[in-house]
């Protein structure tokens, strides 16, 4: 059965660190672009990192540009997201996704999601 796990998430003060990470089972998700994307309170599902199957490719969102940095190690099946100098407005559910195809366009797969405050 095709899964994707997150964890990670929780509450952190504002300027503090997390990293997130997403297990994936049940799929060749080497073969898979993953990616985070996240959502507020009353907002749509954004984008905010991409990396390809053998992670030689990453984007990020330009709200966590510098701030932000995607990885992902095939060989344990899992993708990362590593989070530092959080901000209040980063709070939101967190979800992994994967895609065969690229760009990532929110199809495929998804995760459960993990909730990631930021308290100012």
């Amino acid at each position: 059965q095709a899964q994707l796990v997150e964890s990670g998430g929780g509450l952190v003060q504002a300027g503090g660190s997390l990293r997130l990470s997403c297990a994936a089972s049940g799929r060749p998700y080497s073969r898979y672009h993953m990616g985070w994307f996240r959502q507020a309170p009353g907002k749509e599902r954004d984008l905010v990192a991409p990396i390809t199957r053998r992670g030689g490719s990453t984007t990020y969102a330009d709200a966590v540009k510098g701030r932000i940095t995607i990885s992902r190690d095939n060989t344990k099946n899992t993708v990362y997201l590593q989070m530092k100098s959080l901000r209040p407005e980063d709070t939101a559910v967190y979800y992994c996704n994967a895609q065969k195809t690229w760009p990532l366009r929110g199809t495929g797969d998804w995760g459960q999601g993990t909730q990631v405050t930021v308290s100012s």
